[in-house]
């Protein structure tokens, strides 16, 4: 039994054939939140209910607990340095793992009221860091602890490490979960998983045009809705193909919007990244494991973009949603 469907040509280019989904490790409650780290050669990701994270090293495929009692991160990402930036429920904050291997706050308050639970985080090429910040890691003492929400709402963040200057970007979805921008940064893809708390929302990912200056952004419409479970995390490749998690598979679009294949998965996918030395490797965390399995697409924003050399070109790519 094949690990692919193949719903358009497009997505044939994408995958190697005999490449095998490779089950790497089980044994956590909630697997959330991978980040591959170049400079150590291993992936990091989150065990939410059990407070840990995780190491698999890709030299001797072993698996071990890199940090426990974490604030039951989520979401993480690296910055401009190399450094893993952290989505953190049980402290309400964003946080850095600095060089000397301490994990140092970035932010935890907006105009003086605590975030709700810091979900999905993702840094832009001018180094500012975008955060989601749904109520999940506040509804229960499942995956953080009980407690009030002081905003108000659920909102996708903009922070200058620069200035300290925070703000709310984008304020019209339920509960904002995964993010991730197009390959020439003019887009942010938002996932809303709102129906988790609300009858009906649609489970959607939201395309937005961001300003010039980055400081806001206008709606610019749905790129897809899912029929299985929700877009929990995502990333986009090189040539603005979105990869996105749902119940029963790696769903993956084109940048039009269609739907041009899945990596099934035996179980409920939550995130996944690109790694390796080549970055040809998609890591994927599902519900109790991680899970590998080598493709022919790499990340955007790493690395010389065969055929997309500059800015200009890149944005010929058709985002006709």
């Amino acid at each position: 039994m094949s690990d692919y469907e193949i719903l358009d040509t497009r997505f044939a280019k994408l995958i190697i054939g005999h490449a095998k989904l490779e089950q790497l490790w089980t044994g956590s409650r909630w697997a959330e939140g991978p980040v591959y780290v170049p400079a150590a050669r291993h992936l990091l990701w989150s065990d939410i209910p059990n407070d840990r994270l995780l190491r698999y090293d890709e030299c001797d495929g072993s698996v071990s607990v890199f940090e426990t009692h974490c604030g039951n991160q989520n979401g993480h990402t690296l910055d401009r340095e190399g450094r893993v930036v952290a989505c953190e429920h049980g402290r309400r904050c964003v946080s850095r793992l600095e060089h000397d291997g301490s994990w140092r706050r970035l932010v935890e308050t907006v105009h003086g009221k605590r975030l709700n639970s810091p979900n999905d985080v993702v840094v832009k090429s001018d180094g500012t860091i975008w955060f989601t910040d749904p109520i999940y890691g506040i509804d229960s003492h499942y995956e953080g602890m009980i407690a009030q929400p002081e905003i108000g709402g659920s909102y996708v963040y903009r922070f200058d490490k620069a200035n300290g200057e925070i703000a709310a970007v984008i304020t019209d979805l339920v509960q904002p979960n995964g993010l991730a921008f197009s390959p020439d940064e003019t887009i942010l893809y938002v996932s809303d998983t709102g129906a988790s708390h609300v009858q009906g929302v649609p489970c959607a990912i939201k395309a937005y045009d961001l300003a010039e200056d980055s400081r806001s952004a206008r709606a610019r419409g749905t790129l897809a809705e899912c029929d299985a479970g929700f877009f929990d995390g995502f990333r986009v490749d090189r040539g603005g193909n979105l990869w996105a998690s749902s119940a029963d598979a790696v769903r993956v679009y084109a940048p039009d919007g269609t739907l041009i294949g899945r990596i099934l998965v035996p179980e409920i996918v939550s995130n996944l990244c690109f790694g390796g030395p080549k970055r040809n490797r998609l890591y994927i965390t599902a519900q109790t494991s991680l899970y590998s399995i080598y493709v022919n697409a790499h990340p955007a924003g790493v690395g010389p973009v065969a055929g997309h050399g500059t800015s200009k070109t890149r944005r010929k790519l058709s985002y006709n949603f």
